[in-house]
């Protein structure tokens, strides 16, 4: 059995599938690949050059340490232990041709890896919880979106989904209680989206002409203003939740103000 020994300064995910790709082009059945990250000391290398040497295995490794990279090397080859060195050479390739030096910082991917999966995770978070689903799982929500139809609500959500906030959304809809769990929610996690009754009438119509006008009443101006009324009733015996004014706010701004208004209650 041949054994290798696969080093990192982070998790050893890289160097791990680097080495998985290039085994497929072998009958690697006598291969066994171990995985060590969080390498970072002269001390920790020994230990696993050691190691390779006693089980006459050799390494591959993914240090962005130049002074771990040259431990490694110069131990190896004390040790009659084979190095691979997947970074180094890149990273001097890159330097030159960029013109600058790297960082040096090791788990800087690992780091993105983290931020990305929790931004997947906040985008299906949305997605299940967008107008009014599950509401029972509100208390799981970073922020809690509450208005009217076409108040952005959605739009809104996904936004800040993808700078990885959980957001769930609840529309507010004539004469209908909302979920009793929104009125269970601390202070600083609703923000409730309000609009002016022409701005919504005139949204309403184009969505109601691409629908062929089948929605009875959606947009017509006094229906709209009994839901607009209806909803700053809802919205005025909850003082503690932030308004948001959407009429004539692109999304950005408007995610921008929620953000700013409920972030001492969502970090």
């Amino acid at each position: 059995m041949i054994r290798i020994f696969a080093v990192s300064d982070a998790t050893g995910k890289t160097a791990a599938r680097v080495l998985d790709a290039a085994l497929t082009q072998f009958d690697a059945s006598r291969v066994t690949v171990t995985r060590y990250g969080g390498v970072r000391s002269e001390e920790r290398i020994e230990e696993i050059v050691a190691e390779a040497a006693r089980a006459g295995g050799f390494i591959v490794h993914t240090l962005v340490s130049e002074k771990l990279r040259a431990s490694i090397l110069a131990l190896g080859r004390v040790n009659n232990v084979a190095t691979i060195d997947l970074m180094g050479p890149l990273l001097i390739r890159l330097s030159q041709l960029l013109a600058i030096k790297p960082r040096s910082e090791p788990g800087l991917l690992a780091n993105l890896d983290s931020e990305y999966s929790r931004r997947i995770d906040a985008v299906e978070f949305a997605v299940q919880h967008d107008d009014g689903r599950k509401s029972n799982e509100l208390h799981l929500a970073d922020i809690v979106l509450v208005g009217i139809s076409r108040t952005s609500k959605t739009p809104l959500s996904v936004y800040l989904a993808n700078q990885g906030w959980k957001v769930a959304n609840v529309p507010v809809v004539l004469d209908v209680a909302p979920p009793p769990d929104l009125f269970k929610l601390p202070r600083g996690k609703v923000a409730a989206l309000t609009i002016t009754p022409e701005r919504l009438a005139g949204l309403r119509k184009v969505r109601a002409d691409s629908m062929g006008g089948r929605v009875k009443g959606y947009a017509d101006i006094e229906h709209i203003r009994r839901e607009v009324a209806y909803a700053y009733s809802l919205f005025e015996r909850r003082r503690h939740w932030a308004l948001i004014d959407v009429t004539a706010k692109p999304i950005e701004e408007a995610a921008a103000e929620i953000i700013t208004l409920l972030r001492p209650s969502i970090q």
